[in-house]
């Protein structure tokens, strides 16, 4: 059965062009997430929906947490606040477990929420699909593809690799 998550803390494009590379995720929808606490503000994230049997949401949380300052509270906070954001209890529990085993890779705290998922916006059609349509504007040269080529070498089993042949391995 296919589930879906969310993902937040760094700029949408980058966690697009990383979860959309992966084997597993089927789809990858960029935008803004909030939680269901009504007091929560919208926040750039993403929405995918993966194949449990062909990628875990342990190996989607530690790519997660691996290509974004999962430890830092810096001034944009708030606008990429670090959150997973599940839709189940089950999820909910398991997300929570992941960060645990996680935490061992990092000397500092990691800030990752779990939140249950409240309202999703899609962001603009000209933003969607926006790394694979312009993968050589400066953004991407400079922000995207040093993720990208981290995720080939640290998660290479889990990379869809016929999508970066672009990226030099």
């Amino acid at each position: 059965m296919k589930q879906q998550i969310g993902l937040g803390g760094s700029c949408h494009w980058c966690t697009e062009a990383i979860f959309s590379s992966l084997k597993g995720v089927e789809s990858v929808d960029q935008g803004w997430f909030k939680s269901s606490d009504n007091s929560s503000q919208f926040s750039e994230a993403i929405r995918l929906r993966f194949d449990p049997h062909k990628i875990s949401l342990t190996d989607l949380i530690a790519i997660h947490i691996d290509t974004h300052s999962a430890t830092s509270e810096h001034s944009m906070r708030e606008k990429y606040r670090s959150a997973i954001y599940v839709y189940t209890s089950t999820q909910s529990e398991a997300a929570q477990h992941a960060l645990n085993l996680k935490q061992a890779d990092y000397n500092k705290p990691l800030i990752t929420h779990v939140l249950l998922a409240g309202e999703f916006k899609h962001s603009p059609s000209q933003y969607q699909n926006y790394y694979f349509s312009n993968p050589n504007k400066p953004f991407c040269e400079v922000r995207i593809n040093p993720k990208l080529t981290m995720l080939l070498t640290r998660y290479h089993d889990n990379v869809d690799s016929s999508k970066l042949t672009h990226l030099s391995q």
